[in-house]
């Protein structure tokens, strides 16, 4: 099991880094306890060349790999390629994620064309000196799930200013360890396989709008969903899914509906 963990903050030795060692820590153990072999790490978005997004729109157009900044961002994204679970973790700044978290989300904003992570898992965890909003954890879930990304779950820490290992270790022992079992258990279990109805439903809108409108017919986009035969009548998600007949369908009516103001 290959998992990625994304730290957002710029800080090595800060509260969301030290967070993530407890997860990966307690990741290890279920590991070795369920006798998978599991490799972890950590990519430091803080410490890694992505450059601002200059907007060009080349991504869209003709493909990431057209970006005019040649930067860490695609060899990241390859490795996120190569993982099975993904966490991807930011300190909150007024109530949203970084600067860094965000401007790394923004580069990567052609997937929410091309969902090219379906079948990814992910975990979201969310830093803070003080209690927070849902909003920075909506951030990511939002942009992950667009993706195609399935996400096991969430937590916020409070940790003040900056909390030392040990006391991490002591007050945050049983919420670190859900959200190690819930990935863990999420990507043993193939989750993604069960989409939620909000994710089933976003595929439905892209694929009715792609097969509808005939002036994205020969772009870059429309020949991805083409190639991955997602613009078939009879798919119904990115990947294989194990998701109730009911659940499906209703999702498929729902998705046609909102579709309907997009074209």
């Amino acid at each position: 099991m290959k998992i990625i963990s994304l730290a957002g903050s710029f800080r090595l030795d800060g509260n969301t880094n030290r967070i993530l060692d407890v997860i990966e820590k307690r990741l290890t153990v279920l590991g070795n306890e369920n006798g998978i072999s599991i490799e972890i790490e950590r990519v430091q978005l803080g410490h890694s060349d992505i450059r601002i997004c200059r907007g060009c729109r080349a991504c869209f157009d003709r493909g990431e790999e057209k970006c005019p900044h040649k930067d860490d961002l695609l060899p990241i994204m390859s490795k996120l390629f190569q993982a099975d679970g993904i966490i991807a973790a930011s300190p909150v700044y007024v109530e949203d994620v970084n600067g860094i978290m965000k401007n790394w989300i923004d580069r990567m904003a052609f997937l929410c064309h091309r969902p090219a992570f379906a079948g990814k898992t992910a975990y979201i965890i969310t830093t803070s000196g003080m209690g927070t909003s849902n909003h920075a954890r909506n951030t990511i879930l939002t942009a992950f799930t667009t993706w195609g990304i399935k996400i096991a779950g969430h937590s916020r820490f409070r940790m003040g200013e900056r909390m030392e290992p040990e006391v991490i270790e002591s007050k945050y022992t049983d919420e670190s360890n859900r959200a190690a079992a819930k990935l863990f258990k999420a990507v043993k279990n193939h989750s993604y396989a069960k989409p939620t109805l909000y994710s089933l439903i976003a595929f439905k809108v892209q694929q009715v709008c792609w097969q509808k409108v005939s002036k994205h017919q020969d772009t870059f986009d429309y020949y991805y969903w083409d190639n991955h035969g997602w613009l078939e009548k009879d798919c119904k998600y990115y990947t294989p899914n194990k998701a109730g007949f009911m659940k499906v369908e209703f999702a498929r009516m729902i998705g046609t509906i909102v579709a309907s103001f997009f074209i």
